[in-house]
């Protein structure tokens, strides 16, 4: 299958547990549309195309390593100049990688953007990361503004992957050791309690089905559940629950009204509770207990 060469960028909201917990719902959603509204545009100045966005994270395609820098850097500035709403700063940490990319019904695939993730993963706010090899893919004057700082052992990679940093603001305050990259991308956990038995989602188990097959990490005995009923997966340091059932999810998270999903998703935030089928208020008593920590 033909392959082109192209940069894939991914960038996400650092700290989008927060608005959510510190503005609610609808406001915190309308502040990360209006981040994402920003990033698209930025795609478009640099000839980019925009792959898909997820919740709060884009992912885009931009033609070379050059036009991958520009774009990072400049939705970095575009987004710190945003104001403060309620105290709350967003922010945003971007990853991006040149290399060959599989381009199949608008979508891109392969090993370069797998490596564009995991360098998402290693940023923090604020902060771009990429990798030695796409630096050595910039032209001399975006090159000076780079930093290596860490050669990392990336999964599925036999060799440790030189990490570097793209620099567009002043200060040391940005720069990251290989301790902290490694803790940061392992500190967040989701435990999922069903009776008494309790599972924690980390970076080794990214996945729990649920539903009543026999095959579910979680089986489900409510005869209202499907046999595959929901998919609670991390990605990079966040959880989302999707429905897959024919009569729906539905989560309350603490304190708040419940939420009914009928094939969608919601990303898991502070604790709450699941229930299979049918609402929580119509009798089941079998749920499921979530709580996000680190």
């Amino acid at each position: 299958m033909p392959q082109t060469e192209m940069a894939v960028l991914f960038a996400d909201i650092a700290g989008s547990t927060k608005l959510y917990d510190t503005l609610g719902d609808a406001q915190a959603k309308a502040l990360i549309d209006e981040c994402i509204g920003i990033m698209r545009g930025v795609v478009a100045r640099y000839a980019g195309r925009v792959i898909k966005t997820i919740g709060d994270e884009i992912m885009c395609v931009l033609p070379d390593a050059d036009s991958g820098h520009l774009a990072a850097t400049d939705m970095q500035f575009r987004i710190a100049a945003l104001p403060a709403v309620s105290n709350v700063k967003r922010a945003i940490r971007v990853g991006f990688h040149v290399g060959p990319v599989i381009e199949e019904s608008s979508d891109v695939f392969g090993d370069t953007v797998n490596m564009a993730a995991r360098m998402a993963g290693f940023a923090r706010g604020m902060q771009i990361i990429t990798t030695l090899a796409t630096v050595e893919r910039l032209s001399p004057a975006l090159r000076s503004s780079t930093r290596q700082i860490a050669a990392l052992s990336v999964k599925g990679k036999g060799d440790d992957i030189e990490v570097c940093e793209v620099i567009w603001q002043g200060g040391d305050d940005l720069t990251m050791k290989r301790s902290s990259i490694k803790a940061l991308t392992t500190q967040i956990e989701l435990h999922v309690t069903h009776g008494a038995r309790e599972l924690v989602l980390d970076q080794v188990n990214a996945t729990i089905l649920l539903g009543r097959d026999a095959a579910c990490q979680i089986v489900l005995a409510d005869r209202m559940a499907s046999r595959a009923h929901a998919r609670i997966e991390r990605r990079r340091d966040k959880f989302f629950l999707a429905d897959l059932s024919t009569n729906g999810t539905f989560v309350t998270f603490a304190g708040e009204a419940e939420i009914a999903l009928r094939r969608e998703e919601v990303m898991l935030r502070g604790h709450g509770r699941i229930a299979f089928g049918h609402s929580m208020g119509e009798s089941s008593e079998e749920t499921v207990d979530f709580a996000v920590r680190g």
